[in-house]
Order: structure tokens, then C-alpha cells, then sequence
């Protein structure tokens, strides 16, 4: 028996050794979070997605229409289908300037990013959705299907690729307060196993401990809380093995991320650790803080960090758009600015995909109410027809405009981007071959895209 057995000791001790080591190109097994090697080599390794849940209107922020300004209170010559009734033309109540050496126009909502990044942001001008519904955007946005329940795009990335700290989730959400609409379905891992799914963090309260519940425990110390688990884990492997429930196999695993979790999770998201000047940099609302902290998640090796504005849809501007959009950018601006400049001094951003947009856009029409006339509480009503986002970082080209819209901003006409195709762009720069990343479920495999989705490499570096 030891003669025989003799050449598995070295195998086992080779085991060991390989446990960390990345599976190149395979497809991972089980919960594992453990790394694993892309399809090819990557242009970026880590994604923070910003969102502007709600809808913030194209020609109020990256996409300049003067015609709709001329048009300003009358009938615009084109037929508009837009979910609630809308009246004449609004102009954009919003200047433009060009900024950078790419000479690139923003509204004077986002001067303060264009003023430092413009030749870093990659616009998208021509993007188009599905459907104007709030829940069924987000869920076409954030999972690649509009009405079923699907894994989201940050839990395919981590079931893709792992992420690189073990004591941290892959896949994190920061939400200042409450649920956006959708709730839990916009980071689900559905039929992924449940290892894969977003870990939701309201980040109001500024302590780890007030972020997070139950971070420490207050009755067993480190080693004591270790037999503990093991004696769990040793049980719930007992009852795993006779009826293979991948739901209890998530189970396990998150247990023991939540252990890991208490001494790195202090540090990740306490941003009292970070410098003043830092801190200053980034500015003192709700925003800022999410920012910063997203920047320590992917320095920690956190591969995808979700950032939603807030509950429910605040960029969802129906009326008082002046008003409320000016408001919305004042809080947001300073910190995404910070965060490009941050990742760029801590030699980061080429590392980091920076993804800014909502789940559609506005119309270049005043929404009807009482009146048809164009007052200054003037707003604009869901379109998902063409709508602006813009990514940096991680592999994209800087500085440009991809696609375009109509005259007055309502549908995408040139090089138009559909979210399947955003998706499929999104994961090759991660090194993944969307057709190739699929998971088996139902009888049939199944993948972020669906059977849709082409690579945009016009935004490719």
C-alpha cells in the first residue's frame, strides 16, 4: 500500500501548492471565488460601475443638440413614441463647452470632470434599451434580460474570473440608503451559484460597524468562532453529500467569507484610514464616500464594484429637470472626478473600466401635465431609444465620441450600441469571450448576452 501510494504524497503536496493558482481558460467549478485565468489577455482586471439610476436626459449632459434648442417650445418635426404623452421641444437649459486636447463637449453639469478628464472618457452616444420601464431597463442593464430573472453582469464576471482577495466578496453593491428599483433582482445570481451573487452595502453611516451588520461577534473570540465553523462546515458537507444542493454549498461558502470578512472589511471600508487631502479630494456627500470606498475595494482586489446614486430613481427627472439635474451632478461630479484622478496617481486606472450611465434616456420633449407650454418646471419622460453613457479606463480609447443621435437626442441613428453589445465590449476588455462564457442550466446554456451582442471595438484602445 505505501509503495503504491507512495508518488500521491508529492501529489498531494502539489496540490496544495496549486490551490491559488489561476485554472487558465477553463471554466470554474463549484463556488470557488478562487482566480482564474480570462480566455485572453485583458485590458482590465477590475469594473466600477456607476449608475444614474433613473435616466439622466443625453442632451442635458453628453450629447449637445442646438436644433432642440432651436426648436425650444414648438413642434418638433419628427413623430416621437414616447410612453407618456410629451408636447413641444425643450431645450437643454444647460450650456456646453469643448474641454481637452479631443476637444469633446459636456454640459456645464459635468465641467468639472470634463475639465480634468475629458480625453479619458469614452462616450457613447448612440446607446439604445428595449423597453422605457424602469424595472425592466435595469434588469436588461444590469443582467442582459429585461423580464426574466437572469445572473447579473457582476455575478457572470466573478463565476468568470474569481476575484483576487478571499477575504473580501467578488462582487460588491454600494447603495447610500434603501433599494433601487428592482431591489436585490439588478445584482441576483440566479441559476449562477450563490457564491456569484452581489453583496448589498448601504454606505450612509460611515463606520465598518455601522456599514455592516454584525461584523464582529461579541461572544466568541477568532479561535473559538474558527471551531465553530468548522464543526458547521463539517455537518453541512455531511448533509451536502446525500442531497447536493447548490444552494447549501453557497451557504458554506459564505460563512466563511463572512469570517474573513471581519478583520478586511474594517479596513476596506473605513475611510477615516485614507489621508484628509484624500478624503478632501473627494468631497463630503453620500457619493464621495461610495467613490472612495470603491477605489479601496479594487485596490484590495475587489473585481466588480456596483455604485447606485440612490434609492429608488433619483435621475428620474419627469418634472423640474433644471432643478433636479443640477442637483443630482453637484452631488455625483466631485467624487467620480476624484475617483478617475485617484486611480490614476495610485496606477490603477489602466487596470479599472469606469462605467457611467443610467438605464435609458429622456425625450427632447416637455412631458405633458397640466399644461402644454414649457414653464421652468419642465420635464422630460423615459426613452430608451438613444440614450449616452461613457466608459474609462481598463483598456478603452479616450477622448472620443462613439455613434450618434438624431438632431434633437431622441434615437440612436449612427454606430448605435445596444446593451447586449455594451456587455460583450465590457467582458472581452475583461479577457472574456462572451459566446465562450456559459453556463449550463434548464438544458441549454445559457450566457450574459443571450444569443446577441457584438463586440464595439471602435471604444477599444
Amino acid at each position: 500500500m505505501l509503495r503504491r501510494c507512495g508518488a500521491g504524497f508529492g501529489t498531494l503536496g502539489l496540490a496544495s501548492l496549486l490551490s491559488n493558482v489561476p485554472n487558465l481558460g477553463a471554466a470554474p467549478t463549484g463556488n470557488s471565488l478562487l482566480p482564474r485565468g480570462p480566455h485572453f489577455r485583458p485590458r482590465a482586471k477590475y469594473v466600477i460601475q456607476i449608475l444614474a439610476n433613473g435616466g439622466p436626459a443625453q442632451m442635458d449632459t453628453f450629447d449637445p443638440k442646438p436644433l432642440l434648442t432651436k426648436y425650444h417650445g414648438q413642434r418638433l418635426p419628427i413623430h416621437l413614441a414616447t410612453e407618456r404623452p410629451t408636447s413641444t421641444a425643450l431645450g437643454s437649459p444647460f450650456s456646453f463647452a469643448r474641454y481637452g486636447q479631443s476637444g469633446l463637449e459636456v454640459s456645464e453639469l459635468f465641467a468639472g470632470l470634463a475639465a480634468k478628464h475629458a480625453d479619458d472618457l469614452c462616450v457613447i452616444r448612440s446607446m439604445y434599451s428595449d423597453t422605457p420601464v424602469h424595472e425592466n431597463s435595469l434588469r436588461l442593464m444590469n443582467c442582459g434580460a429585461s423580464i426574466m430573472a437572469r445572473p447579473s453582469i457582476g455575478s457572470w464576471i466573478t463565476y468568470g474570473l474569481g476575484t483576487e482577495n478571499q477575504n473580501l466578496p467578488g462582487f460588491v453593491v454600494l447603495v447610500p440608503r434603501g433599494l433601487p428599483v428592482a431591489g436585490a433582482d439588478n445584482w441576483q445570481s440566479s441559476f449562477l451559484p450563490g457564491a456569484y451573487q452581489g453583496t448589498y452595502i448601504e454606505t450612509q453611516d460611515r463606520k465598518a460597524a455601522q456599514l455592516i451588520d454584525y461584523l464582529t461577534n461579541a461572544n466568541l473570540n477568532p479561535t473559538e468562532q474558527r471551531a465553530q465553523l468548522d464543526l458547521a462546515a463539517a455537518l453541512n458537507r455531511r448533509h451536502l453529500e446525500s442531497r447536493q444542493d447548490p444552494a447549501l454549498e453557497a451557504r458554506i461558502q459564505s460563512f466563511e467569507t463572512a469570517f474573513r470578512m471581519q478583520t478586511a472589511a474594517t479596513d476596506a471600508f473605513d475611510i477615516d484610514r485614507e489621508p484628509e487631502h484624500i478624503r478632501t479630494l473627494y468631497g463630503n456627500t453620500a457619493q464621495a464616500k461610495q467613490m472612495l470606498i470603491a477605489r479601496r475595494l479594487v485596490e484590495r482586489g475587489v473585481r466588480y464594484v456596483q455604485v447606485w446614486h440612490g434609492t429608488l430613481q433619483p435621475w428620474d427627472s419627469h418634472d423640474n429637470i433644471e432643478k433636479a439635474h443640477r442637483q443630482l451632478a453637484a452631488e455625483s461630479c466631485q467624487g467620480i472626478t476624484a475617483l478617475l484622478t485617484d486611480l490614476k496617481q495610485r496606477g490603477l486606472f489602466d487596470d479599472t473600466l469606469i462605467i457611467w450611465g443610467g438605464e435609458f434616456g429622456r425625450t427632447p420633449t416637455v412631458e405633458l401635465s397640466q399644461t402644454e407650454k414649457v414653464g421652468p418646471t419642465a420635464g422630460r419622460d423615459h426613452n430608451h431609444h438613444g440614450f449616452s453613457m461613457w466608459l474609462a479606463g481598463g483598456g478603452t480609447k479616450g477622448g472620443m465620441v462613439h455613434g450618434a443621435t438624431d438632431d434633437f437626442g431622441f434615437k440612436a441613428v449612427q454606430d448605435r450600441v445596444h446593451v447586449h453589445d455594451l456587455h460583450a465590449t465590457v467582458l472581452h476588455l475583461l479577457g472574456l469571450d462572451h459566446q465562450r462564457l456559459t453556463y449550463k442550466h434548464s438544458g441549454r446554456d445559457f450566457r450574459l448576452t443571450d444569443v446577441y451582442g457584438n463586440v464595439v471595438h471602435a471604444l477599444l484602445a
